[in-house]
């Protein structure tokens, strides 16, 4: 196991999933997706489904409360002692607050914030044929320029935060997925971040 702890960072549409998979993969940890998480209880229509639907279909973040609870009991599972990444949270500065108390919990720290940038019209454009091909009631052109500007206003922030603790590598999320990934763990190689 690597004890690698990351999270990615970006606009929705940046390409943090596929990332986070190919990531997950190289360092042999878990990969936690907010969205997938929120999306599959939506699907079962669970009570946090339920609470969430409305904020999703909406274009708006779920609210820092239920997602911090989400993050704090899955990151307390087993397959989490060695490390973990998360995709789409934390997306406030609360929320950073929440994630450096859960790790405190566990005497373990952050290792990187890695930060996908990529071009709006780029971005819009990939969201659009994603809720053609998966069916995504959350992809609509409406809904994704409105999360884009929630990302802008709530989330962008948090790369000062991550920046001023030292802890951000910033890549270009645009081109083959293959050189994406490469551009990543190169990055975090410089930073002290590899697999043990």
């Amino acid at each position: 196991m690597s004890n690698v702890r990351l999270l990615l960072i970006g606009p929705p549409g940046a390409g943090k999933g596929t990332q986070a998979a190919r990531l997950a993969e190289h360092f042999g940890i878990p990969a936690i997706s907010t969205g997938d998480i929120f999306r599959e209880n939506v699907k079962n229509q669970t009570e946090l489904g339920k609470k969430a639907q409305s904020y999703m279909d909406a274009g708006e973040n779920v609210p820092d409360s239920l997602t911090n609870d989400l993050i704090h009991d899955r990151i307390a599972q087993p397959d989490c002692a060695d490390g973990f990444l998360l995709d789409g949270y934390p997306r406030t500065a609360a929320q950073v607050e929440a994630l450096e108390g859960m790790l405190a919990e566990q005497s373990a720290t952050l290792d990187a914030a890695v930060e996908l940038v990529a071009d709006v019209e780029v971005v819009v454009n990939r969201l659009r044929q994603r809720a053609i091909e998966q069916g995504r009631s959350d992809d609509s052109e409406d809904v994704v320029r409105h999360r884009l500007g929630v990302y802008a206003e709530q989330t962008a922030p948090l790369i000062d935060v991550f920046r001023d603790k030292d802890l951000l590598v910033t890549v270009d999320g645009l081109g083959p997925i293959e050189d994406i990934t490469e551009r990543i763990l190169g990055r975090l190689q410089a930073a002290g971040v590899v697999a043990s």
